[in-house]
């Protein structure tokens, strides 16, 4: 098999670019390297340091004519997205309807889409299903559900087969306080700089963390299965920011200071996500707890340079 990873220099793409590389695949991987790291790249997958967008990337795609390709490269931070709506939407939208002609021309069998639990804004239910109506409340949000429409009309059109991924608050090694900017990395950096957590808003919001091993798992499994289907990738399990701060504390073994500022705009209060569907089109469901993600997520930060 023959795949093609964008963004296989990023924290969830260099995770799935080792899994591929296990599995006996070729991969390629395109990356601008603006997040990623050239390092991160296993060295039996060949790097292609270019953006989504690039006339390039397109050329790539359609001469390598890979069986799938999985689509993960995109601008992922929700502040920079509302400070710059304009970068936000040329990568993430038109990058994608780059990629998904190219995928056309290249006869290309499967297309996997990274999207975003961050399309349903702060739609006020417990446990969102897949069927709940999007409401995004930031121009990420937006800028992550747009291509959905995008790749369904691709597939009516063109017969592209896909499988639409929205995933939860991903987290686990390799993950930046920059760029991706997840809470988990952010703190952990902070932990290992002896500096204070900075929560924003009382803390009680809360967030399904869901380990970046199976996020690649789920990925793996979209290979074959949940043809032309939207699924979640979640543990359906909450947890405040204030109990990730209280593991986080246990697994540090001492007292961590924090400080409480306030809410920003763009964030959502409450996000959590079923994952019944991923059981049952994929034969997928999460392997890690959030205690044993931490635990190996905080043991990888602090044994780094």
């Amino acid at each position: 098999m023959k795949a093609i990873v964008t963004g296989g220099a990023g924290f969830i793409g260099s995770h799935l670019v080792e899994a591929l590389v296990a599995e006996g695949a070729l991969v390629h991987v395109i990356d601008n390297l603006a997040t990623g790291h050239r390092e991160w790249v296993n060295p039996q997958a060949v790097l292609h340091v270019l953006d989504v967008g690039d006339a390039e990337t397109r050329e790539l795609i359609v001469r390598e004519q890979p069986d799938v390709v999985f689509h993960l490269a995109a601008q992922v931070d929700v502040q920079r997205s509302i400070r710059e709506p304009d970068y936000d939407a040329s990568v993430n939208i038109l990058g994608t309807i780059n990629v998904l002609e190219a995928c056309c021309q290249a006869s290309v069998k499967k297309l996997v889409y990274a999207s975003s639990c961050a399309v349903y804004g702060d739609c006020g239910t417990e446990l969102i299903r897949e069927e709940q109506p999007t409401c995004p409340i930031s121009f990420y949000g937006i800028s992550k559900l747009t291509p959905e429409s995008f790749i369904r009309l691709f597939h009516q059109m063109h017969r592209l087969q896909y499988t639409i991924l929205r995933y939860a608050n991903v987290y686990g090694p390799r993950q930046t306080p920059k760029g991706e900017g997840g809470v988990v990395a952010i703190f952990l950096d902070r932990i290992k700089r002896g500096m204070p957590l900075q929560i924003h808003g009382d803390g009680e919001q809360t967030r399904d963390f869901v380990y970046v091993k199976d996020v690649v798992r789920a990925n793996l499994a979209a290979i074959g299965k949940g043809d032309n289907q939207i699924i979640h990738v979640s543990t359906a399990a909450r947890t405040s920011i204030n109990q990730l701060v209280d593991y986080l504390k246990d697994i540090h073994g001492a007292d961590i200071p924090v400080e409480y500022w306030p809410e920003r705009p763009g964030d959502i209060r409450n996000s959590c996500l079923a994952n019944r569907k991923a059981y049952e089109q994929l034969g997928w469901q999460p392997e890690y707890g959030i205690r044993q993600g931490l635990a190996e997520t905080y043991s990888f930060v602090m044994n780094s340079r």
